[in-house]
């Protein structure tokens, strides 16, 4: 009878962390088992970056299903690419808020976070607009510029000026759930993207086939329903964080401009930026070569690919950000045994969950595709790109939860070196060689994507070991 109890006794723990991650209680990171506190913070948050990646998803089932399907996907792919350089921005400003956030309530001090978190929403306000406006006037010039054919520039025009227009949106979703995150109040930003992600999927049928009254707005449609629903999603939070009762509140009193903070919230996320905008640049080139070198067929295929490998990467991506929240909070608290601790733990589950993703991609690659794209040509690119790319995943849960951890120390330039070296001087150069010297075509660009993070990993886990992260002051 004991081996029944136990099992019973083990379930019920389990779920019972499961409902307190979920519902958001508050809790003191900086105490206790490292290993409950990684489990509360990692399941909403493999769940809020799960969702985001659905996004892309219910775009791309949709927009494959419509006439030209080609077309509508390569825009989708070659759109999402540009706009991964706006990920860029409000990836590093979030990680900006997000240490210093974290640094604040690890020293107890709530109303710091909040001045710092509505600092960073300001800091986000400025750049977007001046992305906006430069997208919505040259969103067919964009397309050309990435090799779309013109019948791609002709029919995704309106996609692209829509996306790039909302940009607000895209930018405060990311940071303001970085404020949630720093604040350990990772429930909050899973449940934004909930919102958001509902209403897209709501939305996306509707606008792009039109329902009753409405008309079929077809691609056009995707981008509205996608902007919308991340809009919705942004109201959600902006509430949560001046009406709510959680750890971190804005007051009106913090909502003046504090141009010190905002330099110290630029100073941390500049290179934190520069970081995923050297990896943006370097997929946005991946992206061209794989169209020039093979064609619509090849891009179609490759953005397909990408759509289905960021579904599964994202979740690691929130389970490596529970390492930026513990390290921040920790580091705080004067605790930097622990803060390592907590990363090599993180990094320790991650590694289980893309080994689980690399199995699934070598068995089920097409079966996987077959939702998304009915094209033979299409789905024969696509598998072969998931399978090269996935033969690195493990590589890349190490580097994910590495380079959270540097950033939620505030030491944003040591992975910000590491990619320009890691992407710009030995990814771009070997996908060239390999697909143009060599003439492999896109298969060549799919095996420099391994090599280049295998050996990004490599680097950035010795970094890690030196352990001056540990001496950053914020």
């Amino acid at each position: 009878m004991s081996q029944p109890i136990t099992y019973t006794s083990k379930s019920h723990k389990l779920f019972t962390l499961i409902k307190q991650s979920l519902k958001g209680e508050e809790q003191d990171y900086t105490q206790g088992s490292l290993r409950r506190a990684v489990f509360l913070l990692a399941v909403p948050m493999m769940l809020e970056m799960m969702l985001e990646s659905v996004f892309a998803l219910v775009d791309l089932y949709f927009v494959g299903h419509l006439p030209n399907s080609s077309q509508a996907i390569q825009t989708v792919g070659l759109t999402e690419s540009v706009i991964t350089i706006i990920y860029s921005l409000a990836i590093g400003i979030s990680m900006a808020a997000t240490a210093m956030v974290a640094r604040r309530i690890g020293e107890k001090n709530p109303d710091g976070a909040a001045r710092a978190g509505m600092q960073a929403i300001w800091l986000s306000v400025f750049i977007t607009i001046i992305i906006s406006i430069v997208g919505v006037i040259y969103a067919a010039d964009i397309l050309r510029i990435m090799g779309a054919e013109p019948g791609t520039v002709e029919a995704g025009t309106n996609y692209t000026r829509i996306m790039m227009g909302g940009s607000l949106v895209i930018m405060l979703l990311f940071m303001i759930n970085g404020i949630f995150r720093g604040a350990g109040d990772a429930s909050m930003a899973m449940k934004s993207l909930w919102l958001a992600n509902i209403c897209n999927i709501i939305l996306c049928p509707i606008l792009i086939r039109g329902l009753g009254p409405i008309p079929a707005f077809g691609l056009t449609g995707a981008a509205l329903a996608t902007t919308l629903g991340r809009g919705i999603g942004v109201v959600y939070q902006l509430y949560h964080l001046f009406k709510g009762d959680g750890t971190v509140r804005i007051r009106s009193k913090h909502f003046h401009l504090d141009w010190p903070l905002i330099k110290t919230v630029a100073r941390i996320a500049s290179p934190g930026t520069l970081q995923y905008v050297i990896a943006s640049c370097s997929w946005i080139f991946l992206a061209v070569m794989v169209a020039k070198t093979g064609g619509d067929k090849a891009s179609a295929g490759y953005q397909t690919a990408l759509r289905v490998i960021m579904f599964f990467i994202l979740p690691a991506w929130g389970l490596s950000n529970a390492a930026a929240t513990l390290v921040g909070q920790n580091l705080g608290a004067k605790q930097p045994e622990r803060a390592e601790a907590s990363v090599l733990k993180t990094a320790k589950y991650n590694i289980i969950f893309m080994a689980v993703v690399t199995v699934f991609f070598f068995l089920f690659a097409e079966f996987t595709l077959s939702f998304f794209t009915s094209d033979p040509d299409v789905t024969r690119y696509a598998a072969l790109a998931m399978r090269i790319v996935s033969a690195g995943y493990v590589f890349y849960g190490i580097e994910m939860v590495m380079i959270n951890a540097f950033n939620g120390a505030g030491d944003t330039w040591t992975p910000t070196w590491v990619n320009l070296f890691g992407f710009w001087l030995l990814q771009i150069p070997l996908a060239y060689v390999l697909s143009v010297v060599l003439n492999l075509g896109p298969m060549g660009v799919f095996i420099a994507i391994p090599v280049a993070e295998t050996c990004i990993t490599i680097a950035a886990y010795i970094l890690f070991k030196r352990g001056r992260w540990k001496k950053v002051k914020l």
